[in-house]
């Protein structure tokens, strides 16, 4: 899977993955969408952000945990 607007700097924000050079995180977009914050209003937010930017960092997000083994805490 190619997403041509995640970029890895690492002399950028640490070299956490972000949208387009942008010194805004994937996680922040991925949190923001988490949160119930919706598109419309993210990108009210942050007018650097472009509506294919979301749906990748979703994608992005999705990939991440796809190839993880990610433990889980029993709440009981």
């Amino acid at each position: 899977m190619r997403l041509g607007r995640i970029t890895i700097e690492p002399e950028k924000m640490g070299g956490v993955p972000c949208i387009r050079g942008l010194r805004i995180p994937v996680a922040t977009v991925v949190g923001l969408v988490a949160s119930g914050m919706s598109e419309t209003d993210i990108l009210r937010d942050y007018p650097d952000l472009e509506k294919e930017d979301i749906r990748e960092a979703l994608l992005f997000a999705a990939e991440a945990v796809r190839e993880r083994q990610i433990p889980l805490v029993n709440a009981s």
